[in-house]
């Protein structure tokens, strides 16, 4: 078990803080702002960005609305996935690591929300993007760190390989002259 508990030390380090960050940001936001309420500091940045407080009931970006439920399932399974298959994942494969690590806090920061209000906070919003939250930005900086950490991956198993092939010794055709 204290292996275990070493192995996965990380994982959880890593999405609690997030996790913190995401339900602390959402708290504020219900805190301070009216439903549908926009705030900027400044006038002249309304156009770029802004704080909204909406909700939102499906998944990242405002899509699948109305599918509250589900999302929560999968959510849960995508977790547990998670925390399973981490400690498969090599110490040295950090870049591996560190994505699933985000895309678990993302994963059980929404989570929460749809277990305690039975939607998600989102608040952050920039020019005409759809409205997001610090669990939704984790997941998709998440996944896109874990294709990175992949395409990383293949590069080093391809130069190693074509490293390998250099190094064999070559044979001559044998012909004789």
């Amino acid at each position: 078990m204290k292996k275990y508990i070493q192995s996965v030390r990380w994982l959880f380090v890593i999405a609690i803080v997030i996790i913190i960050l995401d339900q602390v940001t959402k708290a504020l936001i219900r805190a301070n702002l009216a439903y549908g309420e926009i705030w900027a500091p400044w006038d002249w940045m309304l156009p770029y960005a802004r704080l909204i407080h909406i909700t939102n009931t499906g998944v990242a970006f405002g899509l699948f609305k109305g599918a509250n439920l589900i999302f929560m399932f999968l959510a849960i399974i995508v977790s547990i996935g998670i925390i399973y298959y981490y400690p498969m994942v090599p110490k040295e494969d950090r870049v591996i690591r560190l994505a699933l690590s985000l895309q678990l806090a993302g994963a059980v920061g929404n989570l929460v929300d749809r277990i305690r209000l039975g939607q998600v906070t989102d608040f952050i919003s920039v020019g005409t993007f759809p409205v997001w939250n610090v669990a939704d930005s984790s997941i998709t900086i998440g996944v896109f760190i874990l294709l990175l950490g992949v395409w990383l991956q293949e590069r080093r198993e391809k130069n190693r390989s074509k490293s390998s092939n250099s190094e064999q010794p070559i044979h001559e055709s044998g012909s004789e002259n």
